[in-house]
């Protein structure tokens, strides 16, 4: 004789795969909840933290906003990424605390005199205050080298290479055919212009 197994009822909604698979659409764990939870708190700080540079330096009110229109006046440009500005601003107030006050002395020359070019704001800030010689510094190397504090901000947008982008510009592959570079460079007309700024100590950096 056949034995019987012993079975328990069967409830039609586990052998359902509709119902199955509804039941699993429907139900989120608690590790679902966790990640979702964590995802969504990410992406509101990656958006509060994007948009929070931009905001300072968007007047002259606030001295993020004077480094900027101090910073154009000096590279002679009516325009500069404000993206850049505020890291390399973040940078320099980072490396030395007085370097406030001297973008503020520095806004409030070039409100006073209204300068026509770099040369003479330039020229005028040091004999006003030679300490702020080195701020002045300080925001060119950031915006030509695209360095601040010792750290590199930028690379490709640092305006050492827009000068000479019609020739020379950091690319991943050869910008000519084979040997280019051994030809010889179209002839330079040597600066007759004078340093605004009085002789400053050279550097050689680590490489």
């Amino acid at each position: 004789m056949k034995k019987d197994w012993p079975s328990a009822p069967v409830s039609l909604q586990n052998v359902s795969p509709n119902a199955m698979r509804m039941a699993r659409l429907l139900r989120m764990s608690r590790r679902d909840m966790l990640l979702t939870g964590m995802g969504a708190a990410v992406t509101c700080s990656v958006a509060a933290a994007a948009e929070a540079p931009s905001a300072p330096a968007s007047g002259t009110d606030s001295v993020a906003g004077q480094f900027m229109a101090v910073s154009r006046l000096l590279t002679d440009r009516p325009t500069l990424d404000l993206r850049i500005g505020n890291a390399l601003y973040a940078g320099i107030v980072e490396s030395n605390p007085t370097r406030q006050a001297q973008i503020t002395a520095l806004h409030a020359l070039m409100e006073k005199e209204q300068f026509t070019s770099a040369a003479d704001f330039a020229a005028a800030a040091e004999k006003a205050d030679p300490a702020l010689k080195d701020v002045m510094h300080d925001i060119l190397t950031g915006w030509y080298r695209g360095v601040a504090d010792g750290k590199v901000v930028v690379y490709r947008s640092a305006l050492m290479f827009d000068i000479t982008k019609d020739a020379i510009y950091p690319k991943t592959y050869a910008a000519g055919g084979p040997f280019y570079w051994t030809t010889q460079p179209p002839e330079v007309a040597h600066p007759t212009g004078h340093p605004a700024l009085s002789p400053s100590k050279f550097v050689v950096e680590p490489t």
